[in-house]
């Protein structure tokens, strides 16, 4: 009998005794002046859910008839700014402001584009399509297209439908499914890169799982060693943050976090941008799965890294605890 459930938790969760004209008075007296209250800032907004967030938006529009994003963007600046603000966005539109900004501007940021697509369920999915449009007034599909091309671009077409399979494990099909995924590795012509991500990009998890199992028993060979030993480009980094997501999800965004701190010399976006969208899903689980595979908490990595009211966001959004030094 198959069974697929991976327990996960966040770091934020709602606080108790909510009082969002409280904490929207509060925000207002740290708002004031020339030089605001910044660690009030922090302690309020990084130990409230994003919904109680919401609320207490909602109070500060009340009490003083401004939009407090905006006036965080007016008296805040820099990382810590980007964190406060990000900490604003409910979640689908968090995710659309940021694949907005990946690809407006010089350039595409094609590794925000792949680790939201490739990390993101149905559901989340069409949310961010939604919130994208009223945004944005324009198409998320339609943006994807204009700024990638080629396979890459079939396979984040693909993504972005939101229509993958859930539920269900097909062990007959599953086998079926190994044989092509062979093939399209040994062949790589593009209908087999065709068929490959269709399966990756249309297949529920748990029947993903039972597909690697066996495309390991006829190849030998792990599914991401397979495609990086056939593929290369972003195609190539796409199919794998599939597979590593499909895998351990946690252990995916753990990966991209040590990549980002070490590899990249702290990749501000990155780190901002996983700490704040997993934090209510699995940033908790995800951790753990650093200090497993890193040897080093992630909380002592961003305390070398970043610095001041950045540092002391960040490391709130992470909940550590004296373990963690």
């Amino acid at each position: 009998m198959f069974c697929y459930f991976i327990t996960v938790q966040g770091t934020i969760f709602p606080a108790p005794n909510f009082n969002p004209v409280m904490d929207a008075q509060m925000l207002g007296g740290a708002l004031q002046g020339f030089d605001c209250n910044k660690d009030m800032l922090i302690d309020i907004l990084t130990k409230r859910s994003n919904a109680q967030r919401q609320m207490i938006a909602g109070a500060y529009q009340s009490m003083y008839g401004r939009d407090l994003t905006a006036d965080l963007k007016e008296q805040l600046s820099s990382h810590f700014k980007e964190v406060m603000v990000g900490l604003m966005y409910p979640p689908p539109s968090y995710d659309a402001h940021e694949l907005w900004h990946a690809m407006k501007g010089a350039g595409t940021d094609e590794n925000c584009l792949i680790e939201i697509l490739a990390s993101r369920t149905n559901g989340e999915i069409f949310q961010m399509r939604e919130a994208y449009c009223l945004q944005y007034n324009n198409n998320l599909q339609e943006d994807i297209y204009s700024e990638t091309s080629g396979h890459f671009r079939d396979t984040l077409m693909n993504l972005v439908q939101g229509t993958r399979e859930e539920g269900y494990a097909d062990p007959a099909m599953a086998a079926q499914d190994a044989m092509v995924l062979w093939e399209a590795c040994q062949q790589k012509t593009g209908e087999h890169k065709t068929m490959l991500q269709m399966i990756l990009c249309n297949k529920s998890y748990p029947q993903l799982w039972l597909v690697f199992q066996e495309f390991q028993n006829i190849s030998g060979q792990d599914m991401v060693d397979a495609i990086n030993d056939c593929y290369e480009g972003y195609f190539q980094e796409l199919l794998v943050a599939i597979v590593r997501c499909v895998q351990d999800k946690a252990s995916y965004f753990a990966y991209k976090l040590y990549m980002a701190i070490h590899d990249f010399g702290f990749h501000n976006k990155t780190v901002i941008r996983i700490l704040i969208a997993r934090s209510e899903i699995d940033l908790m689980t995800i951790r753990k799965r650093y200090k497993e595979r890193f040897g080093k908490s992630l909380f002592h990595d961003i305390k070398n890294f970043a610095s001041g009211h950045y540092e002391k966001a960040l490391l709130a959004i992470c909940a550590g605890d004296v373990e963690d030094y």
